[in-house]
């Protein structure tokens, strides 16, 4: 397959030195009282604060036990899914970065009850933390049904852009994954326009069934869900990153 090819006449580069907007909900339903509780008893402990975050900062100190590796889920929506990972694998080390009040109150609420002790939140715009992450520090970053901005006004918004994948390829190990699932044609298309181009990346696909099928490994998402009972395919797409230098 061919990566398609889109005419929207916007690269996706977001504007270096701006101030970062987040475009997404913050807030939803107003939380029941067990949730507000979990978030003021539970978060604290779990967060990763954007004001003790430094410059070059190795993710694997956010935890008392040093983990294999480090893992790190971007919008996990509310934490199904990076809570099966970290409860399947207590020696790795899982960050999970989400602006949604009521998704963080969910993703605390698994991890008490499953009594989860690998994993951190950074409750902010995962762009804030980033930059701060040392090279070569991840070994896996997942974009699970990202808001695809179908719009081409609203390209600038996708989360996947040349610059951005500049940042993760820092960030990843060589040998890393860069997982991306979305159940959106435009966001599908839009991503391999721009990943399988990047210099640091592979695109490990070979024949059909490698993004019609979600990786083994992982489990679905409410929106992966919700995206089969509405009649839409979801397309999972692994990236590798490529040894340096090679």
């Amino acid at each position: 397959m061919n990566p398609p090819s889109v005419a929207n006449g916007d690269s996706g580069e977001p504007e270096i030195g701006e101030r970062i907007h987040f475009y997404g909900r913050r807030k939803g339903k107003p939380l029941k009282a067990g949730r507000k509780s979990l978030l003021e008893t539970a978060l604290p402990r779990l967060r990763i604060a954007f004001e003790n975050i430094s410059q070059s900062i190795d993710p694997a100190c956010f935890f008392k036990k040093k983990p294999t590796s480090v893992r790190l889920e971007i919008g996990f929506g509310s934490g199904e899914h990076i809570a099966a990972q970290a409860a399947a694998n207590p020696d790795v080390a899982f960050i999970g970065c989400e602006v949604f009040l009521n998704g963080v109150a969910s993703l605390t609420r698994y991890v008490e009850e499953r009594r989860i002790t690998n994993l951190r939140i950074f409750d902010n715009d995962v762009r804030h933390l980033l930059p701060a992450l040392k090279d070569n520090s991840l070994a896996r970053v997942s974009l699970l049904f990202p808001d695809p901005w179908p719009k081409a006004r609203h390209a600038k918004r996708r989360f996947v852009s040349p610059a951005m994948l500049d940042d993760l390829a820092r960030v990843l190990v060589d040998g890393g994954e860069l997982r991306i699932a979305s159940d959106h044609p435009v966001y599908v298309e839009w991503t391999l326009l721009h990943a399988p181009r990047h210099p640091a990346f592979t695109w490990t696909a070979v024949g059909p069934e490698d993004w019609r099928i979600r990786p083994s490994d992982s489990v679905a998402t409410r929106y992966e869900e919700k995206a089969i009972a509405a009649g839409r395919t979801p397309t999972f797409l692994n990236f590798v990153r490529k040894a340096r230098g090679a």
